[in-house]
């Protein structure tokens, strides 16, 4: 990925991001901004008052506006005033296990949302290039030892992952009967691993709880120490968003579609590894194994086939397994020394497109 092909094309670029209060969408949003994009963003306010978006005061550098996707008038209003050229979908109700607690919620936010996504896009014609963003757990999961590819099986056991494969569904829906007959735009479901990075603060996740562990110095207790996940630093993901919505931009046809974007096989690792790895970056804190809810399944094994992006974009993560633990770990412990977090995740940014080859 050339990243001053990236650089110089989204340089006042009109863009909307819709979940820009959460951490991916943060992150994003601090990127892009950082290029000089014109960037706005839509979603609900930030839950917690320690989140990443309000940590980098994102709202004087960027255009935020407040809302709910399942509020349609108030969406497709949004998307009339701001004209976008380039549109990343990232809001979502995130959470595996929370979405045992809120299943309805859940289906509402990640499902009829993401349809109201693609009614308003379908109603803006400067939207040129959409990004729309669901999950690795879309796919059927078989516990199969090789990598889930664009084109398997989608399914899902919780209601989180349930309702990103219906959010699949949706997208092809719409690709096949409206976007695929209009030229002038390229809309690409994208799928990624489980993100780590420096502002995550978010319940049952294992980076913020490990954080929060040390922090009030306990012991980080661990429910499923031997699933593995595909880690991957949340700059990797949103580093292929970015360069697939500027090839839909350009080449709408070629590149409309679904595609992954995981780490490497060196990169899958256990809970406990990870767990471990973060203590002794941080050099302090301890492990206990906790007891698995067996209420509430979670994947043993899951992990994707990025061949597609790899050869046909070009695409592949920067960051080894080893450089994405301590990124995130130093940005958490540089943090609560003190350091500016807007700086701190700046400078992450600028470390990843150094990277960049």
């Amino acid at each position: 990925m050339e990243k001053m092909v990236i650089s110089e094309f989204y340089k006042n670029k009109r863009i909307l991001i819709t979940g820009d209060t959460g951490f991916k969408g943060s992150w994003l949003a601090l990127w892009l901004n950082s290029l000089g994009a014109k960037v706005y963003g839509y979603a609900l306010p930030a839950e917690i008052g320690n989140a990443h978006f309000n940590l980098l005061n994102l709202p004087n550098d960027i255009t935020h506006i407040d809302g709910n996707l399942l509020d349609f008038d108030k969406l497709n209003q949004t998307f009339q005033d701001v004209q976008p050229k380039i549109v990343f979908h990232l809001a979502a109700q995130a959470l595996v296990r929370l979405s045992y607690d809120k299943p309805q919620l859940t289906f509402e936010t990640n499902v009829t949302g993401s349809v109201n996504i693609l009614e308003a896009v379908r109603k803006t014609n400067s939207v040129k290039s959409l990004i729309y963003v669901t999950s690795d757990k879309c796919y059927k999961n078989k516990e199969w030892i090789w990598g889930y590819r664009e084109n398997d099986e989608l399914g899902g056991h919780d209601p989180y992952s349930a309702s990103k494969a219906a959010a699949e569904i949706v997208f092809s829906s719409y690709r096949d009967s409206f976007f695929s007959k209009n030229k002038n735009i390229g809309v690409a479901s994208v799928r990624a691993g489980n993100v780590i990075g420096g502002g995550d603060w978010a319940l049952d996740r294992i980076i913020p709880d490990c954080i929060r562990s040390i922090m009030n110095k306990k012991e980080i207790e661990i429910r499923n120490p031997n699933a593995t996940r595909p880690w991957q630093h949340v700059l990797e993901p949103l580093s292929g968003y970015m360069l697939l919505a500027k090839k839909l931009y350009e080449d709408p046809t070629q590149f409309s579609g679904s595609w992954n974007f995981g780490p490497t096989i060196e990169s899958i690792k256990t809970v406990k590894e990870l767990t471990e790895k973060t203590i002794g970056i941080f050099g302090k804190g301890s492990v206990i194994i906790g007891n698995t809810d067996k209420q509430k399944h979670e994947a043993g094994l899951l992990h994707l086939n990025c061949d597609k992006s790899n050869h046909q974009l070009a695409w592949n993560p920067v960051w080894n397994f080893e450089q994405t633990v301590k990124a995130t770990i130093e940005w958490y412990k540089n943090y609560l020394n003190g350091e500016n977090p807007k700086l701190l995740s700046l400078k992450n940014i600028d470390q990843f497109m150094e990277d960049l080859k």
